[in-house]
Order: C-alpha cells, then sequence, then structure tokens
C-alpha cells in the first residue's frame, strides 16, 4: 500500500509540474488585446526590448518555481510518512528526553530540519534566479542568515502551535478542531500587533523617513484622511534588492506605514505621495481587520476540514502511514500536508478578495492625488524595477496574484484620466 501511494504522489507531481510547464511555456499568452496596444499600459512603450524580453522569460520561470515548490512540499510531507521517517522522529524523541513538551520540541526539530534542507534548493535557486536578473542584490551570505532566521522564528511559532494543538488533540478528539481555532483568535491578533516592531526589524532596519519635506506632505495626506499618524517609516532594502514596494503593517498603535528606501530612490515625490494615498486606504478601509476576519474564517473552514480528512485519512492510510491515532505526534506530516493543499486550493478566492481591496486603494489614491499621470507611471517603473508581465496567463492571475495586474491597473488610471479630461472639456463647453 505504502509502495503504491508513493507511486502514484510521485506521477501526480510529474503529471503537475509538467501541465504548468507547458502552460507556462507554450499555451498561455501574455500577448495585449488588440485595443490596449499602443496605450500607457503597453510595456511597448515604456519598456526597451530587452527589458520585454527579460520579464517575459523571467515571469515564465519565477511561476513554474512557485508550481513546482507548492506541491513538492506535499510530496515532501508524503514521503515523511510512508518511509517511516515521523516514526523514526518520534522515537528518537522518546529516546533522547522524557518529559512530554521536550520530547514535541525533539520530534518537530528533527522534521523542521529535514522539511528546511528538502526546500532549501527551491528557495536558492528563487534567490539565484532574482540575482541573475538583476533584481536581487543581496549577497548569499545575508540570503543564508535570512534562511536560518526563518528557520528558528517559525520552528518557535511552530511549537508553541503543535504543542496546544495536539493537547487539545488529546482531551477533544471530536471538537479538537474548534477550540484549537478559538485560541487562534488572540494569537492570530496578538502576531499582528507583534509583527511590525518585533519581528520585522530582526530582518531590516527601519527608521523615520529622512526626507522631512516629504514627510511632512505625507502626514498632511493623513490628516486629510482622518489617520492619525506620527511618523512615515523606511526600511533599508536597497542592500538587498532593487525591486519597489510599500506596505501597511499591524494594527492599533503598532500601524505603521511603510517605505521601502528603493521606493524612495527611484520615484519622484509625486509618485511617492500615490503609493502613500494607495497605503492609507487599507488604514481608512480598515483592510487590515478585514483580513484578519477572512483569515479566522478561513483557518475555521480549514481546521473543521483539516479534521475530518484527517480522521478518514488515518482510519484508511494509518498503516501505511505509520499513524495510529490522529492524536499521536507522528500525525503531525499529515496535517502540514492537508493544511498545505487546503491553503493553495483556497488562494484563488483569498486573492480575489485581495485584488478587490488592491483596487480599491488605487481608486481612493486616484480621487485623493487627483495625479493620474503619477500612478501610471508609478505603476509602469514597478513593472520595470520588478520585470512584471503586465498581462500574466491567466492561471498565474487565478492562484498566484494578489494585486490586480498592471493592466488592469494603469487601463483603471488611463480611463479616470480619460473621463476627467472629458468632464473638464464639457464644463469649459
Amino acid at each position: 500500500m505504502a509502495r503504491k501511494i508513493g507511486l502514484y504522489g510521485v506521477l501526480a507531481y510529474l503529471l503537475f509540474g509538467l501541465f504548468f510547464y507547458w502552460y507556462l511555456f507554450y499555451f498561455a499568452d501574455s500577448s495585449l488585446p488588440f485595443e490596449y496596444q499602443g496605450t500607457q499600459a503597453d510595456p511597448a512603450t515604456f519598456l526597451n526590448k530587452r527589458e520585454l524580453f527579460l520579464s517575459e522569460e523571467y515571469s515564465r520561470i519565477r511561476y513554474l518555481l512557485y508550481f513546482l515548490s507548492t506541491p513538492f512540499e506535499w510530496l515532501f510531507y508524503l514521503f515523511v510518512l510512508l518511509l517511516g521517517m515521523s516514526k523514526a522522529f518520534k522515537d528518537w524523541s522518546e529516546v533522547t528526553v522524557k518529559k512530554k513538551w521536550l520530547q514535541t520540541a525533539v520530534y518537530l526539530i528533527w522534521l523542521s530540519f529535514f522539511s528546511f534542507v528538502a526546500m532549501l534548493p527551491f528557495s536558492y535557486i528563487s534567490y539565484h534566479l532574482s540575482k541573475s536578473y538583476h533584481i536581487s542584490t543581496q549577497n548569499f551570505a545575508s540570503w543564508l542568515k535570512e534562511e536560518l532566521l526563518d528557520f528558528w522564528i517559525n520552528y518557535g511559532i511552530t511549537f508553541i502551535l503543535v504543542s496546544v494543538l495536539y493537547w487539545l488533540m488529546k482531551k477533544s478528539a471530536k471538537r479538537w478542531w474548534l477550540y484549537a481555532w478559538l485560541l487562534s483568535v488572540p494569537f492570530t491578533l496578538f502576531m499582528t500587533f507583534l509583527q511590525p516592531v518585533v519581528i520585522d526589524p530582526l530582518y531590516n532596519d527601519f527608521y523615520p523617513l529622512k526626507n522631512k519635506e516629504l514627510e511632512a506632505e505625507i502626514l498632511e495626506m493623513a490628516q486629510r484622511a482622518d489617520i492619525p499618524a506620527d511618523h512615515v517609516f523606511e526600511v533599508n532594502m536597497s542592500e538587498k534588492t532593487n525591486a519597489l514596494n510599500a506596505y501597511v503593517t499591524g494594527i492599533g498603535s503598532n500601524a505603521r506605514i511603510v517605505l521601502w528606501d528603493t521606493t524612495l530612490n527611484k520615484l519622484t515625490d509625486e509618485q511617492i505621495l500615490f503609493i502613500m494615498a494607495h497605503e492609507m486606504a487599507h488604514y481608512v478601509e480598515k483592510h487590515i481587520y478585514v483580513n484578519i476576519v477572512t483569515s479566522l474564517l478561513f483557518s475555521l473552514a480549514g481546521l473543521y476540514l483539516t479534521a475530518k480528512l484527517m480522521n478518514w485519512m488515518v482510519i484508511r492510510y494509518g498503516k501505511a502511514f505509520k499513524v495510529p491515532a490522529v492524536s499521536d505526534l507522528r500525525s503531525l506530516p499529515l496535517f502540514l500536508l492537508i493544511i498545505s493543499m487546503l491553503m493553495f486550493v483556497s488562494s484563488p478566492l483569498t486573492n480575489m478578495i485581495s485584488r478587490y481591496q488592491e483596487t480599491r486603494a488605487d481608486r481612493y489614491a486616484i480621487e485623493m492625488t487627483q495625479d493620474s499621470e503619477a500612478g501610471i507611471t508609478t505603476f509602469q517603473e514597478l513593472s520595470r524595477a520588478g520585470l512584471s508581465q503586465v498581462n500574466p496567463p491567466y492561471l498565474v492571475k487565478f492562484f498566484i496574484y494578489g494585486h490586480p495586474t498592471m493592466l488592469e491597473r494603469i487601463s483603471t488610471l488611463e480611463e479616470y484620466e480619460h473621463n476627467q479630461m472629458k468632464t473638464e472639456d464639457n464644463e469649459g463647453s
């Protein structure tokens, strides 16, 4: 049975990978529809021939890497179960220490280590790819340091979650998923509050915006939007990337609007103000809180489905997986496998919600700044800096894109600009 499941798993992975290779390199069409050719959304109007070629090439490889690495994680967890590695990790933990919570820690260090090693090639290829296309400026030592930092932060958080989760499974075989979800609510809020002031500074240096004139303009915009902001933060990213970004993070008194220094170095003040107006929209429309609620609702459904699927799979394949019961720590790879698959399946819906919010934020920025030209040139520069496809293939947008495509964003701004000129002409006549 185990050999049969493993064979089917490998075949499914190969077919999945071959399908997306064929789709991305031979079938998908990323060319612009005729009606957009020659407009400001046409990459041929703001990228040279080499940049056009590189953006198409880089995007295809990057998307393929995503569609190969995601199911590879599932395959890894499947073979951890089938090869008895999960059982071995638990045996080693019981031999090493006597206390249950320490056994969980030892088991998890083994599982985390092998997972880290298995996924490291994909992480390195992604790093090397962005370095080759001059998007990443990060040296290898710095990249490896961040990978190890990720490992230990994820290990610490996972240890807390797994310890509580399996304690709940032993206490309530039927309702553990509900109790786990109830505990996840304050934990999610706590982590969101903690993220900008504890976790993010471990990776980068944050400081108040140095350009005080620009900061004054941004704070004046924040005042008009009734946002209680005292500072705009910039983060030193130029040592790691040439890409541009700005974001809003945190909740309550820890909420922050952050600009990468690459954005400050490459964009004009008008373009930066447009970006800031976009980020302020997320605060004004309470997208952070909406996202927390949405995430919790998805996690409730996810935990419920995971509980049902784990019960069914342990009953049917428990012997092949060497997992005697759902509440046994050996079932953790199965839990992680199901959660990862559910997250992938639900990603089109979560992406759709995110794209709606980003569209709302773009419209807010247009209305606040009344500067559609700054928005158009900003999105053109973002495309150039990140070698992004203006019109990505449908399945890429469906599974990956949490933002509208650059075609949609630029054409929306062009339409606004056209309507504004039309209105002015009508008023003048």
